[in-house]
Parts: C-alpha cells; structure tokens; sequence
C-alpha cells in the first residue's frame, strides 16, 4: 500500500507533541492508526479498520479464521494507516498495541507485529488494555469527556459500569454476571431470525414497531429494593431476559415480521432500561456531571435517548463516540497508548497477550 512499515526517518513534529502508532486485533478487526497528542488531549491523524465480515455467515466470531484473517491483513492496514498519515514508521516516538483481553490468538498476531516492529524501528513499545482504549475513545472526538466521569462499556464481549476518578484510577462498579449486552443482542437475534451482528438489526425492526403489543419483558437485577453494597446493586445478568425471549418465541405459532418487531421492541426497552438505571445509580453515588459511553453497543440509538433522557434532567451530560469509535479501533489504542507512554510506561519485548486481564489502575470501590 505504499509506505514500507520498517522504513526509517526522522522525528520533524514538535516533540511538544508525541505521535503514537496504535494497532488493534482483539476480536475481529484488523486495525491500525496514528494519534499525536499529549496526555491530555490528542487528535487522529489516520484511523484504518478492516472488519472481517466472512464470521456472518457462521452467526459469530470464529477464533481460528479472525487469527488467520489478522495474519492476512496487518502489515496492508499498518502501511495504509502510515500512508494516510503521511509518514514513515521511524516517525512515530513510539508503538502502543492491544495485549488483553480477547481472543489470544487474533491478540497474538497484533502483539507480535507490534514488538517486531518497534524492535525494527528503535521505538518503544506499549501494551494497551483493550477496554482502557475504550474509555478513551471518546475523548478523541469530544475533549469535555475527561474524568471525572461515570462509564459503561458496552459490547459483545463486555458490560462493565466505572467510575473513573482520572485518568488511571477506575473503580469497579459493575458487570454482567452471563452474557454481555452485546452478545444479548445476537443471540436474540439469532432467536428472531435476523442475522448477525444482532444488534442493528434489532434497533432497525424495533424502532419500525409501533408498539410491543403489551409484551413487557423483567428487568433483569433491577429491584427498587437495592441498596449501595448490596453484591447486584450495580451488576446486570442478561441470560434470564434471552431465555424470556426465547419462550416468548416458542410460545407464538408463527412468527412474521410484525411479531419479530414487537419482540425486538420488548427485548431492547428491557435490556436498555437496565443499562440506564445501573448507570443513575452510580451517578448519584459519585455525583457524576459526566458520563461516558464506550463499545459497539454505544451506538444504539434507543440507548443513547434513553440515557441522557433519564440524567439531563438532574444535570449530568451523556457523551457516545461516533460509530467508528465505538466499535473496536486502533485509534483508541493509540489515545491510551500515549497516555501511558507520556507516564513513562513501556513494555518490554517479552509482551504477551492475555483473554483476560484486569484494567491498569483499578482501585477499591
């Protein structure tokens, strides 16, 4: 694609500024950017995603085909990244690259690029958590979501709800029990017949139906009788709510599109109504102005509404990257990259990758 990824050059940016090559390979995108920036604030100058949509037609992500995919596509997605941003790997202070959590072996091929070539170009070399990245992502395209704030990620492999009191300091307030709000989204969809990834596709014939037609699904672990401390005050399940779908599903003799949306309509109005809560709950704890939202899941619209439809009113603001941010990218990984670069983080070349690692910086809740 036209830039040589082992190419060397000089430095000519400020060195007021640092200039971070992030790399992306936890699940199934392929992906690469270059972020300049300090550690408080940062713009991109390249992003390149490569989704790989042959998982479609086996209705999820197979580990072994996105770890060959990734083989495939890094080193065409690096240099593309390199080129759009109109230099060469030697011009970057240094290269940041996801290690955990995710499927190990796609995590693998971006960790050994990554180490290879910052060995190749005398760069140092950070390790980035995946979901770090995320809560990041979103200050790339809006600088007033800085901490303090309150944060739910939302996706297909996770569903966590934080405080974060800096950058660095994460409290752990909550997670799913089962599946997560994502994964909720594409079994559910697979029940209804709609392809995968679910979640389009339900927001889609959902928002087409007028109603639920009187179906109301539980809320799942939302009890008004909870209490600050209690073990499942801000933790959420969503396997109770799938196989309430599923019986719903069973129960119906047919199944048309009219039904599918009522469904979808009753499924989404439940799993939404749960996210909101759990995340009022910890703004009124922490006094929250702020709150972020980070994950595929955080581009559904019908949770965005609801979410700022539910704190504007006591003041808080409700920020959600764009789509592109949302879902996995290495611009993310580039922006917390260069905050732990700018703290005097670096990886050694021993980096490994991890399906599953605390987040750096958790403190007691």
């Amino acid at each position: 694609m036209g830039t040589p990824v082992g190419a060397g050059g000089s430095r000519p940016h400020s060195q007021a500024v640092t200039r971070i090559l992030g790399i992306e390979t936890s699940c199934d995108e392929t992906s690469a950017s270059v972020v300049d920036g300090t550690a408080d604030s940062a713009v991109i100058r390249s992003l390149v995603i490569l989704s790989q949509d042959v998982h479609r037609i086996f209705g999820g992500v197979v580990p072994e085909i996105a770890s060959r995919a990734h083989v495939t596509s890094i080193v065409p997605v690096v240099e593309r990244a390199l080129a759009d941003a109109g230099i060469v790997a030697g011009e970057v202070d240094a290269v940041a690259v996801t290690h955990a959590p995710g499927l190990v072996g796609a995590l693998l091929v971006g960790v050994s690029f990554g180490k290879a070539l910052a060995h190749a170009i005398a760069r140092p070399l950070v390790g980035v958590h995946h979901l770090e990245g995320h809560l990041f992502a979103t200050s790339l395209e809006h600088p007033d979501a800085a901490p303090p704030f309150t944060a739910l990620l939302v996706s297909g492999g996770h569903t966590i709800l934080l405080d974060v009191e800096a950058w660095g300091r994460y409290r752990l307030l909550g997670r799913t029990r089962d599946d997560a709000a994502g994964e909720a989204f594409d079994k559910v969809a697979k029940l209804l017949g709609l392809p995968y990834p679910g979640g389009p596709h339900i927001e889609r014939i959902a928002a087409g139906a007028a109603d639920a037609g009187g179906l109301r699904f539980s809320r799942p672990m939302l009890r008004r009788d909870q209490r600050p401390g209690d073990a499942d005050y801000y933790d959420v399940s969503f396997s109770g709510l799938k196989t309430a779908v599923l019986n719903e599903v069973r129960g119906r003799e047919s199944l048309d599109d009219y039904s599918r949306g009522q469904i979808a309509l009753a499924f989404q109005d439940a799993l939404v109504e749960t996210l909101v809560e759990k995340t009022a709950r910890a703004v009124a704890a922490f006094g929250r102005e702020r709150v972020v939202l980070g994950g595929g899941v955080a581009c559904n619209g019908a949770l965005g509404f609801a979410m700022r439809s539910r704190l504007a009113p006591g003041g808080a603001t409700v920020y959600a990257p764009s789509v592109r941010l949302a879902t996995d990218n290495a611009a993310m990984i580039a922006r917390a990259g260069l905050y732990r670069f700018e703290n005097g983080e670096r990886a050694p070349l021993a980096l490994n990758a991890y399906s599953s690692l605390p987040i750096p910086g958790l403190i007691s809740a």
